[in-house]
């Protein structure tokens, strides 16, 4: 009796392993042969295209910029600084165009569609990137002013919504797409201050926008990047800010949290 026990367990175990095999067989059958039709995709009369990004003075925006006129298209590359302009025609052909753009600006912000506008024509805009963005201040919350949590908001999360709707009457034209760049901590808050709040906004937009333009065939999308090395995630910025915040603190608020906090707050940030 024993012995068949251990016999049909011995079966039943080997179907499990069998199935189990299959079972992740089909699956990287099924992602290689998806992973092949995507990248089978391809964007046709690139030359035909323009595309916006913020934010190129360095980082992500640079890169991209930098990128997209590379295949061919025609960049539109919002700097806030002639400094950054500078550099990134350095590094890219005549095609590419810079204007500089403060996207808390409503006032910079239309010069820009009127510039882009004019650039563009009856073509429209196939493509907006909202990369314009500020991680400080950054911290404990209890160290923040109003003011602190103002800074990061204009510019990460109002800052895109003014940018795109201005320029949705574009994107329409052209059935292009917005493409929005969140974060990780759009999902997950690991500190205080703005940056959090406004990618979690960031990624609330986007999926309303996203639900609201599909019916003119515009698409929505969104980047999440984890903690990548650029200007804005610098730690020898988040740390000074860090001490700006610390020292105008009150001091029964310092005595609270104590100075070995700040030191354990500069590690973790």
């Amino acid at each position: 009796m024993v012995s068949d026990m251990e016999s049909i367990l011995y079966v039943v175990i080997q179907m499990l392993f069998s199935n189990l095999f299959s079972g992740i067989l089909a699956a990287v059958a099924v992602s290689a042969a998806v992973w092949c039709v995507r990248d089978s995709l391809k964007v046709t009369a690139i030359d035909q295209k323009w595309v916006l990004v913020t934010g190129c003075d360095s980082g992500f925006g640079h890169l991209l910029a930098e990128q997209l006129d590379q295949q061919g298209f025609h960049v539109i590359a919002t700097c806030m600084t002639e400094q950054g302009s500078s550099q990134l025609k350095n590094v890219t052909s005549s095609r590419l165009k810079t204007v500089l753009l403060n996207v808390t600006d409503s006032i910079s912000i239309k010069r820009t569609v009127e510039f882009v506008q004019t650039e563009v024509g009856e073509q429209g805009l196939w493509g907006v990137v909202n990369n314009a963005g500020r991680a400080t201040p950054i911290g404990p919350t209890e160290w923040m002013q109003l003011e602190d949590f103002k800074k990061v908001l204009d510019v990460n999360l109002i800052g895109v919504i003014e940018v795109t709707l201005r320029f949705l009457p574009l994107v329409k034209k052209a059935q292009g797409r917005v493409v929005n760049v969140a974060s990780v901590m759009g999902r997950l808050a690991l500190t205080g201050g703005g940056y959090c709040l406004s990618k979690y906004g960031v990624e609330s937009f986007s999926d309303s926008l996203r639900r609201n333009m599909k019916p003119f065939g515009v698409k929505v999308s969104i980047i999440e990047p984890g903690f990548f090395k650029t200007g804005v995630t610098s730690l020898d910025l988040i740390e000074t800010d860090l001490q700006r915040l610390w020292n105008q603190l009150p001091a029964e608020v310092k005595s609270s949290y104590g100075a070995e906090y700040l030191e354990k707050c500069s590690l973790e940030e």
